[in-house]
């Protein structure tokens, strides 16, 4: 059973029904913007323009 279950912690479970899972779409929010980063900045040329000197 985890320490965060409702019947161990309703006040975090009624917030959680309230304003929903706010850690949950941080995390998603925080993936998102990683895969976004990793699109947008490629550090590959820089690694290989370095090795090269």
């Amino acid at each position: 059973m985890s320490t965060a279950d409702s019947t161990e912690a309703p006040i975090y479970a009624g917030l959680v029904e309230e304003q929903g899972d706010v850690l949950a779409e941080v995390r998603r929010v925080a993936e998102e913007v990683l895969r976004d980063a990793d699109r947008a900045v490629d550090f590959g040329t820089v690694r290989t323009a370095a090795a090269a000197r």
